[in-house]
Parts: C-alpha cells; structure tokens; sequence
C-alpha cells in the first residue's frame, strides 16, 4: 500500500507512474475519499468541543438552578432571601427553559457525530478498498515498458551452454522413459496440468528442496520456517495478492481460508503488526512451501511438461530489512539465487523485468533464467523482488530506531531460491547421456545416497 501522503501530495505523478506499469488506479476516487475524510474529522472535532462547552454551560445552568430553586422554596415558605417570590419563579423558569435548550441541542449535536462517525467509517472503508488497487510505484531503474517484450536481458553467465552430440530430448519424453514423471495418471487423479513424480523424480525433486535449504542456511544466514500452507485472506491482502488476484487464488468454499501461492504471503506476515528493534534487523528467512495457483494467466503459453501447473514446489528467501539497505540487500539476494544456479552448474541468465511485467508489489524485479536443453528455451527459476514499504504498510510491519527516532516501516524483499520444477527441467535435460540416463550434479548426490546418475 502506498503512503497516501503521497497520493495526497502527487496524485497526476503517481498517475503516471501506474501509467508505467500498464495499469490504472482509482486515484481521483482515492483523492475525493482522502478530502471526504478528512472535512468529516475536522467537522467532527469541532462538533465535539461545541457539545463539550454545551455540556459545560448545562452543568454551570443547572448549578444557577439548583440554587434558585433552593431560594423559591425558601421564600415561599416565608423567609427573607432577598428576592420576591414572583421575581425567583420567573428566573427559575427561564433557567430551567435555558437547560432544557441546551439539552436539546447537546442531543442534536451528539446525533450529527453518530452520523458522521458512521459515514466517516464508510468513508475509510472505501478509500482502504480503493487504496488496495493501486500498485507499488516503480523504482526508477526499473527499465520502462507496457509487458515483458521490454524486459532487459543480460548475457549468459555460468556453466557454459551444454552441446550434444545426439539430439537431447526434452523432459516430456525423458521423464516418463526413466519412470521419474506420469503424467496421464496425474491428469487422472487431478486433470490437466498435474503430474505425478515417481521414484526418482520425487527422490530428485526432494534433494533439491534439501540442498537449498541447507545452503541458504548454512552458506547466507537464512533461519528456516516452515509456516502453514493454508491462510487467511488478510495475509494475501497483506503481500499485495488481493483484491488484484483473487480469481487466481485456491480456496475454501466455506471458511476464509485460502492456499498459499507462494511462501512470500505467509513470510510477510510473520511479524504483522509488530515494531521491531532496528537491532533485529535484517531479518532473514527462507521456507519450503508446496504452491497453488490457477494458471489462468498462462493461456496461450506452452504448457508442455512440468512448466507450468496448478501445483508446485518453491524454496523462498524473505527479508525485512531497514529502508537504507534495501536496495543493496536486492543484489544481496539475487546473488544469493544466482549462487544455488552455479553450484548446480546451470547456464543462467539476469533479466531486469520492465514495469509493465513487476509484480503488483514490487519497486524493482530481477529475474534469473536457466537454459533447458531438451525445450531449448530459456525458463525462470527464480524472481527477486524489493517491495519497499508496499507490504509493510499492508502488514503494518515497523522498526524502532535504535536512535530513538521516529517509528517507520521496514522494507520487504523476496526472492526464489530456487523454483520447482524448472530447476528439474534444468537437470534433467542438460544432464542427459546419449543412452537416456541423467547425471546427478556433485552437490545433490549426498541427498541422493551417493548416486551419480539417474537411469
């Protein structure tokens, strides 16, 4: 979520900059909601203080009448107070019509608040719902451009592009000839775009969530979590899924829970709305998650093989991070992913992502690519993101200022390290032999009893 002083401040600038991105925004109606709310509480404040000297002016009245009263009656009981009788009933009347008045008018003061206080609660909700459609603005090295045709690719790094002396096949073939991936009994259990990994697919599948773990923790200082796969909607809200992806989003018919489409919405909400020392900081995690998501966004794709389904496997990194390291903890991170590519010799590639193809919460996206020889084609593996304080606000995630200083809210960045089941594409098809078996890359074999190759 944006700062809405921002908006307040610049609303043609963020215009233009979700204009960026390719997309659009409620901002006028933001603008009109933001003013809205604010004349109410003005209003509000002021009906407030006018009831509050009402109430005041009523107590000094009734005080004035009490002991008016207390005169009447002594004098119509025949004492001397000063005053004729005639004269202390008319005062006293007109004091008690001067309360009664102002009683009224307290009444009509307090039901203009309830009113108001009930608009004013319509008023947030709308502009909070309306605030949740505006994406992350753009960081301005993001390269600019309406989709992913803009994208900036950077040249190989790495191991160098495998050549064959036979024609490699690809994984759709490969994979069921070894008995490591069945796919009509996967369409069978589930329908189209599911599969089942079998002997040493599974076991392969398995090392490598291992493998990453272990290095991310061991090698770069990740504490492990392991957090529920099932959450509710406010923890997709809060990592800037919904409103925006709802009809991509597996859930329960019943209750307000929903599957997790990666481990990024359970990690950003680990420390939701909680202040942090500045000492904590960063914070470091990585998770294994299964992931689920409606592949509506694919149609037209290849979808061959294991590339893309409703249903997949994901190591993720996450970190909050202190606003004045974010973006130096960005190349942290893509290092770090880059770092699983090289020990598990792929050719990799970088793209910067343009605007128009970030994700709906991040400032800046690297992606990182690996060469698949059997597709022949080049697959992510691996998207790195900073989301400066867009998920943070959602989350109201703060840090306190070891100086003492202004509470603020940290930065959040993500990262795959490393997606499944493209980094088995990877395996599969550059490590193939001209007789159909797959060698084992040096630092999975420990994970796999020492097996050196797959046949």
């Amino acid at each position: 979520m944006l700062d809405i002083n921002i908006i307040r401040q610049k609303p043609e600038w963020v215009k233009e900059q979700v204009a960026r991105r390719n997309d659009t925004a409620p901002i006028e109606a933001i603008v009109a909601g933001d003013n809205r709310r604010r004349e109410i509480l003005q209003e509000v404040e002021q009906l407030r203080r006018q009831r509050n000297e009402a109430s005041k002016q009523i107590g000094r009245w009734l005080g004035s009448l009490k002991k008016l009263t207390t005169d009447l009656q002594r004098a119509e009981a025949g004492q001397d107070v000063g005053q004729p009788v005639a004269g202390l009933r008319t005062q006293v009347m007109a004091m008690q019509a001067n309360a009664d008045q102002a009683k009224e008018e307290t009444g009509q003061l307090g039901d203009r608040i309830d009113a108001l206080t009930e608009e004013l609660r319509q008023v947030e909700a709308e502009l909070r719902q309306n605030m949740l459609w505006v994406p992350n603005i753009p960081h301005p090295t993001t390269p600019t451009g309406p989709d992913e045709s803009h994208n900036v690719h950077h040249d190989p790094q790495g191991a160098a592009i495998p050549r064959f002396d036979f024609t490699p096949k690809p994984h759709w073939e490969l994979g069921p000839q070894l008995g490591m991936i069945d796919f009509e009994r996967g369409v069978k259990i589930s329908g189209s775009r599911f599969y089942l990994l079998r002997g040493w697919g599974s076991r392969l599948q398995r090392a490598l969530i291992q493998f990453m773990l272990d290095f991310h923790g061991n090698q770069h200082g990740y504490t492990e979590m392991y957090p529920p796969f099932i959450v509710r909607a406010q923890n997709f809200e809060a990592a800037g899924q919904l409103p925006k992806f709802f009809d991509n989003i597996y859930r329960d018919a019943e209750e307000d829970f929903m599957l997790l489409g990666t481990a990024e919405i359970a990690l950003t909400n680990v420390h939701r709305d909680e202040i942090l020392d500045e000492a904590a900081l960063p914070i470091q995690y990585v998770a294994y998650t299964p992931c689920f998501r409606r592949e509506k966004m694919s149609a037209g794709k290849d979808v061959r093989g294991i590339k893309r389904g409703h249903q997949f496997d994901k190591v993720e990194m996450y970190q909050f991070v202190h606003p004045d390291k974010s973006y130096e903890t960005l190349e942290q991170m893509k290092q770090h992913a880059v770092d699983i590519c090289e020990a598990l010799g792929f050719p990799y590639r970088l793209v910067e992502l343009a605007t128009g193809d970030i994700s709906y919460a991040a400032a800046k996206t690297y992606d990182i690519e690996i060469w698949a020889a059997g597709c022949g084609e080049w697959l992510e593996v691996s998207s790195i993101s900073n989301c400066e304080d867009f998920q943070a606000r959602r989350a109201n995630v703060k840090f306190r200022p070891a100086d003492g200083g202004k509470i603020q809210f940290v930065h959040t960045l993500n990262a795959s390290g490393l997606a499944l089941p493209r980094v088995m594409i990877g395996l599969i098809e550059n490590n193939q032999q001209a007789d159909g078996s797959i060698i084992v890359p040096e630092v999975l074999r420990p994970y796999l009893g020492g097996a050196e190759l797959i046949k």
